[in-house]
């Protein structure tokens, strides 16, 4: 059963701008270390920013936590598996917010100007 859905769409120039803007202000604000590492190291770095920018605040809609409810920048960390897969880790606050019962899934896609981010999260369980 579907829980919770986000969708998220953003201009990449609008990243590059405040990465150029803010420098490491923004980027230690918004991305997690293992983002950072990840992002910071591809030759076009700011699709990969807006690409976690556009997940976070998918699945910040996803689960409806919103601001008041603690939900922070680097609580949502994304990573790729080797298939390039990716993935959502829930840290601080939102550690325990998705429980064994659910799962959270997304997908990103990109064009040369624009990224997207689908988050949905849904119950395991098969009863309603």
């Amino acid at each position: 059963m579907v829980l919770g859905i986000g969708i998220d769409i953003i201009e990449i120039d609008r990243i590059k701008k405040s990465v150029d803007r803010f420098g490491d202000l923004f980027i230690n604000k918004i991305f997690t270390e293992t983002e950072k590492e990840y992002c910071l190291n591809k030759k076009n770095k700011y699709q990969h920013l807006a690409a976690r920018f556009a997940a976070k605040e998918a699945i910040a809609k996803a689960l409806a936590t919103g601001w008041s409810k603690g939900f922070r920048w680097k609580d949502i960390e994304i990573y790729n598996e080797k298939s390039g897969l990716p993935r959502v880790k829930l840290l601080g606050n939102l550690k325990d917010f998705v429980d064994k019962d659910k799962s959270l899934q997304i997908t990103m896609s990109h064009s040369q100007n624009y990224v997207t981010c689908f988050a949905i999260l849904y119950s395991n369980s098969s009863g309603c």
